[in-house]
């Protein structure tokens, strides 16, 4: 085996944070990447722009992970939001903020941010090796003290740090590696599954709405019957369901609903800015003011043309029925279609779409200040490899970028102390 090292597995943004933070503290990092090209899923997030992270104050932000989110206080307390962004600055990379406090580079091209990383790294003095992938974690002792490669080579250490990402876009290299390196050394995986994905329906509704996108609504998750979870925003209908920010943020919660066997439905708020009086008191005018005008013509100002005969359909009311015909049992089902246009899903798409991984290294088993495993000393995980997961704008890659930047350090300093003990050997022998 070669000299002592620090071996950060795995080039992505994690990684490659890791690595850099690891060598500007003057150890020796060898950064491991088993694709040709570091960081190829870096450069496809946020359809190429790079939604970096997101302004939304601490606790905030926090919240937008779940029940995991107070793991990564630590991290963030550490190196968060104004960090990153300086320290992007520093690379070279100016960025703006968007709507919904999402930051992107100023170039909006990923690209950018990758090759600023790399740079960065390279400047550090980090050796970088790609086209290699990781077969197994060499333990002596309890201690990892290297890594093997798949054709067998090997790579002493004094700390491993695996960031090698999750599952999802598994065409990028992210095949769930640091899942199977973790449960090989004892670590308990929690089920991974999809997280951000869109979402399948049943029936014929979403693809004689396909590419329909509507904006400012608000959509539910419902499972046996009771909502669980709701977002405001954005969605989309395509030829097998329904995506979009607001679809994929409330993803998470339907793909374990599913799993579990129950039934899923997504209910859709059309009119989320009004309430059931001023929503009633609405259709009652409209009704009056264009009475002798067939009902879907009427529709037209409530809806989007291609939502019109779905509305006709499901409400079972004839779309060629004169506006003052209405009657009040039907306008109480238009009103109620309107608060609730319910869609129920058959399931979800897979990792190939998936935009991160739910589930991974269960974090009851890394220490949140340091990122070390509590059963292996000397190994360290940081990103998508950790149980964490975020909603969509820019969570996601300050979590990865905030845990390898303290798996680096705190790798770093696992280097200096067995550094220190060597020295401390030799002077009493």
């Amino acid at each position: 085996m070669q000299q002592r090292q620090i071996v950060v597995v795995g080039a992505g943004p994690a990684g490659l944070m890791a690595a850099g933070q690891a060598a500007m503290q003057g150890a020796p990092t060898l950064l491991i990447e088993k694709m040709e090209r570091p960081a190829r899923k870096l450069r496809i997030t946020g359809k190429g722009r790079c939604n970096i992270t997101n302004v939304a104050p601490l606790n905030s932000f926090i919240e937008h992970f779940g029940a995991n989110g107070r793991f990564l206080r630590q991290a963030f307390a550490r190196f968060f939001t104004q960090d990153l962004l300086h320290f992007l600055e520093e690379q070279g990379i100016s960025t703006v903020t968007e709507r919904g406090g999402r930051v992107f580079p100023a170039s909006e091209q990923a690209q950018d941010v990758v090759d600023a990383l790399v740079a960065w790294t390279q400047r550090c003095g980090v050796e970088l090796m790609s086209g290699t992938p990781i077969g197994r974690i060499i333990l002596d002792k309890g201690r990892a003290i290297g890594v093997q490669s798949v054709s067998g080579d090997t790579y002493a250490a004094n700390a491993v740090v695996i960031a090698t990402g999750g599952a999802s876009y598994p065409a990028t290299g992210s095949t769930g590696d640091g899942y199977r390196l973790a449960a090989s050394v004892g670590h308990t995986i929690v089920p991974v599954r999809p997280a951000l994905v869109p979402l399948e329906t049943s029936g014929e509704v979403a693809q004689r709405l396909q590419g329909l996108s509507l904006r400012n609504v608000s959509a539910a998750v419902c499972i046996d019957g009771r909502e669980t979870s709701r977002a405001f925003g954005e969605m989309l209908f395509t030829h097998f369901g329904v995506s979009g920010p607001i679809i994929l943020s409330l993803s998470r919660q339907v793909v374990d609903g599913l799993q579990s066997g129950r039934r899923v439905e997504i209910s859709i708020d059309l009119k989320p800015a009004l309430d059931d009086a001023v929503l009633n008191a609405r259709l009652l005018r409209d009704f009056d003011s264009h009475g002798k005008q067939q009902f879907h013509t009427v529709l037209k100002g409530l809806l989007p043309r291609k939502l019109i005969p779905i509305c006709t359909d499901q409400t079972e009311i004839p779309r060629d029925k004169q506006a003052h015909q209405i009657t009040a049992e039907e306008r109480k089902r238009l009103h109620n279609w309107l608060k609730g246009f319910r869609l129920q899903v058959s399931g979800h798409r897979s990792f190939d779409e998936a935009i991160v991984t739910a589930g991974g290294v269960d974090v009851r088993e890394v220490d949140p200040r340091t990122m070390e495993s509590k059963r292996v000393m000397g190994l360290y995980f940081a990103g998508e490899t950790l149980d964490v997961d975020a909603d969509t704008g820019g969570y996601n890659l300050q979590a990865a970028f905030s845990t390898g930047w303290l798996a680096g350090r705190s790798a770093a300093e696992r280097w200096l102390d067995v550094l220190d003990a060597a020295d401390q050997t030799r002077g009493r022998a």
